[in-house]
């Protein structure tokens, strides 16, 4: 075995690289809905290695990879963050808040009560307020507090126990606490669900992922017979029938496909390919002729779906039947077929509001989309695509955002390079839905970028903590896993009834999807997902989430000053 260690030992890339591979691994076990997830095995894999002993991976790593994954929370958040700030989400902008300064509130005082010191303390919020950033936060916090190497050093493990100790439970609680409140307030999560997809003008049973009747937006052929009643008329009349939600994007004549001309007059044994939505093509009923499915000419025609980002300040705010009442010049030929917020996907009704920062799927003609996609934003970078320079530029400035100090109870405290890379990809964030030229960084490598630069770091932290993190363990376990339970359920408690009270948020899928946004709990709203069976929950969800993201990762350098 000794020549095994001594092998991790000097080679401690390949060290890293096995404790993530082994922590995601540890992170696919699973217990009915709670499943420990990659970051958080990484973490105890890490620890469970450094009890090795002589492993160390250079800080500089662990610094710039959280970096660059702070970097990202704040660029995917940025748009849905600035974009929330309006009259009528103050509501829910007052709830996510309210919910952080409960939790911030809540590890201060049992962390005083309990004599915890500032390494705890953070790694107590970390766990039980399920936001890993904060170890990365308060842990630059501790660099600037100007101990001693070995105490900070101390502290920083400290951080690590914490929350490897307290964040299975806080991984738990929201879920636990959705079918609490379900059950005390006598909701039936499935059928208000369905209520409120009614409501937004949408199916009574629509699933997740799914539209009645499966998909949004088709394309269809059709052979021109004498039974159609659209003989002798013209393709801008058969459009207009359907107030072009329908649209004839090809005409087949003698096997030779031809360009449709809105004056074009419709004849016997022509054939139209016609794109649009299903709900439109319930409609036609056999009236326009036999619908076909094989037929010459139909290779020559495609179709093209492409991801498009609102960017236009005048469509915030607006409902996808707002945007169905504009002009059909302007959307003629374009259909809306999905819309993603903060990287999970909300449902298209008739009620559903966009919001700068959205990405929306349309779908049609190459020339239609090109004219509607003016109208909405930009196109969203190729998967191939990410502009380096916008990107350099705004991590060298989030370094020198990080520089900037301030005094707390006498301590002077930097913002540190994390909290400053947060604000510069936040700021950029916003900035690129103003202009489309700005930090163009493809979603898929974002997206990376943020998850693998956390469990780096998160693998790091565990590695270097080695045997004192055990021992720490050994310790503090029962005291502290006692009092993450405190601070994962009491703000929850607390903040539902104020919620439900003070700001009136009483429609169960929306205060379901506040509380488990504010709680910036992801295990919480997949089991809220699952009870609701369709995404009517996320749009309030993702709002809270931003807001929760952004204070909570504030709070590290905070709880450090106050508890030190």
């Amino acid at each position: 075995m000794e020549i095994i260690y001594e092998q991790l030992r000097s080679f401690p890339s390949i060290t890293l690289f096995l404790t993530l591979g082994i922590g995601f691994l540890a992170g696919k076990f699973k217990v009915g809905k709670f499943q420990l997830g990659g970051i958080a095995g990484t973490l105890i894999i890490g620890v469970l290695v450094g009890q090795v002993g002589g492993i160390h991976v250079s800080d500089d790593i662990k610094n710039i990879f959280f970096s660059l994954f702070i970097f990202m929370v704040g660029y995917l958040g940025g748009p849905q963050f600035f974009a929330s700030l309006k009259p009528s989400s103050v509501k829910y902008l007052a709830a996510a808040l309210s919910m952080t300064i409960f939790g911030l509130l809540a590890v201060l005082g049992v962390s005083m009560w309990a004599g915890l010191d500032a390494g705890l303390s953070a790694g107590l919020a970390a766990g039980g307020l399920t936001q890993s950033a904060i170890i990365g936060t308060a842990g630059n916090a501790i660099d600037q507090l100007g101990l001693a190497t070995d105490t900070a050093k101390n502290l920083k493990t400290n951080v690590a126990v914490g929350y490897s100790i307290t964040y299975i439970f806080g991984s738990i609680g929201p879920i636990l606490m959705v079918s609490f409140i379900a059950i005390v307030m006598k909701w039936d999560i499935r059928k208000e669900a369905i209520k409120l997809a009614a409501k937004l003008g949408g199916s009574n049973e629509l699933a997740e992922g799914e539209f009645e009747p499966i998909s949004r937006v088709n394309t269809r052929a059709y052979l021109i017979n004498e039974k159609s009643r659209f003989i002798n008329s013209t393709v801008s009349q058969l459009e207009n029938e359907f107030d072009s939600d329908l649209t004839v994007e090809q005409v087949i004549i003698n096997s030779k496909s031809t360009e449709p001309d809105p004056s074009m007059i419709i004849e016997t044994d022509i054939i139209l390919i016609v794109s649009g939505l299903v709900s439109a093509f319930s409609n036609v009923e056999g009236s326009l002729g036999t619908e076909i499915s094989d037929f010459e000419g139909s290779s020559e025609f495609t179709e093209e779906v492409r991801r498009v980002i609102v960017s236009n300040s005048k469509l915030h705010g607006q409902t996808i039947g707002q945007l169905h009442e504009k002009s059909i010049v302007d959307r003629h030929g374009a259909y809306v077929s999905s819309i993603v917020r903060m990287n999970k996907p909300i449902p298209v009704l008739k009620n559903t509001e966009i919001h700068k920062g959205d990405e929306i799927d349309i779908t049609g003609r190459k020339k239609d989309l090109d004219r509607v996609q003016k109208m909405i934003g930009y196109k969203a970078p190729s998967i191939n695509a990410t502009e380096f320079v916008t990107f350099g530029l705004g991590m060298v400035a989030g370094y020198l955002i990080g520089e900037i100090g301030f005094t707390i109870d006498g301590t002077q405290v930097s913002l540190g390079s994390g909290l400053g890379c947060l604000v510069s990809g936040l700021l950029i964030g916003f900035l690129r839905t103003r202009n489309p030229k700005i930090g163009s960084v493809n979603t898929g490598a974002a997206n990376f970028l943020q998850s693998f630069g956390l469990a780096v770091f998160v693998g790091v932290v565990g590695l270097n903590a080695g045997k004192p993190a055990l021992e720490a363990i050994k310790e503090h376990g029962v005291t502290l896993l006692l009092l993450g339970v405190v601070v994962t359920m009491i703000p929850m408690v607390i903040q539902f009834f104020l919620n439900y009270t003070l700001f009136k948020i009483k429609n169960p899928i929306e205060a379901l999807g506040v509380l488990t946004g504010s709680k910036s709990a992801n295990p919480g709203y997949a089991a809220f997902l699952e009870k609701a069976g369709n995404s009517t929950g996320t749009p309030t969800f993702t709002m809270t989430y931003a807001v929760a993201n952004i204070f909570l990762t504030l709070w590290g350098p905070i709880i450090v000053a106050i508890i030190s």
